[in-house]
């Protein structure tokens, strides 16, 4: 697969191929020179400043949407399926430290994950996600001079499904930024939680983090579950979960990977837990 750098966004106004899969009128992501496209990415850029996260509800039409959730349940037998403890760093427990430190405490994650090599290549989000324009808007509202899509065949874009009983525990992510997409919330619970800069770069902050795996509420914010809203906040150092889903119907969302590097890819021992083979293993 190809990757593509970007140095500054490109005017590009002609109807592209993901006009019906982008609200175009309200998020001119096609058009990021024009006085709406500048005052978009200014308005993403302020809320990532002052909320930790910048959310864009109603970004994916809705019948990109009902797509992506028709082949999300078409593809329920290609899931690989992960449940497992883990601590907040996915680094192995501390046992150096006491029971209630970050580094010792255990919380769980269990979902069913879709690798990008089974969602087929003209499902909408796949159009989305292979556009230069999407990779122009990500880098311009985070500064990037340079933004890679990933080059990883089973990760670059996944669909991951929380049915009843599943979740995922309180982490904090080694890429500095994530991006996704929301396509159906839980009946119950799947809410995704999170504190935004609860660390910084040179400040592990623990007595901070513990307070949150003891359940202070104080400190903890709510992203949107609503069906098409892109949602992307920098996970480094925003500690955040899926709370435990319930009811009949799973959550389902995707995660869309990019990188300030090119040929971005799972080293072989994340790929096989994630989707239980490598990037050498097609589909």
């Amino acid at each position: 697969m190809q990757t593509n750098t970007v140095h500054r966004p490109q005017a590009s106004p002609a109807a592209p191929v993901y006009r019906d899969i982008v609200d175009l009128a309200r998020y001119p992501i096609h058009d990021l020179q024009s006085a709406a496209g500048r005052a978009l990415i200014q308005q993403c850029q302020a809320a990532l400043a002052q909320e930790g996260a910048c959310v864009l509800e109603g970004f994916i039409t809705p019948q990109a949407v009902a797509k992506m959730i028709s082949i999300a349940d078409s593809l329920d037998d290609k899931a690989w399926i992960t449940d497992r403890p883990h601590t907040v760093y996915f680094e192995p427990v501390d046992d150096t430290v006491p029971a209630a430190h970050p580094r010792a405490h255990v919380v769980r994650s269990a979902k069913h994950g879709i690798a990008y090599d089974y969602i087929p290549a003209d499902a909408p989000m796949r159009t989305l996600y292979e556009s230069d324009d999407l990779t122009h808007f990500i880098a311009a509202v985070l500064e990037k001079s340079a933004l890679y899509r990933s080059a990883d065949p089973l990760d670059a874009l996944q669909i991951t499904k929380f049915f009843p009983g599943e979740e995922l525990g309180w982490h904090f992510d080694r890429s500095e930024f994530s991006i996704t997409v929301m396509y159906q919330p839980a009946e119950q619970g799947g809410l995704f939680e999170y504190v935004s800069a609860l660390r910084t770069e040179t400040d592990e902050c623990y007595d901070a983090v513990q307070k949150v795996l003891e359940d202070d509420p104080s400190r903890v914010k709510l992203l949107s579950s609503a069906p098409g809203t892109l949602a992307f906040f920098r996970g480094r150092y925003a500690m955040h979960r899926v709370t435990p889903v319930a009811g009949s119907r799973p959550r389902i969302n995707s995660v869309l990977t990019y990188g300030t590097q090119p040929d971005m890819r799972l080293n072989d021992l994340t790929s096989k837990l994630f989707y239980g083979r490598t990037s050498a293993q097609p589909a």
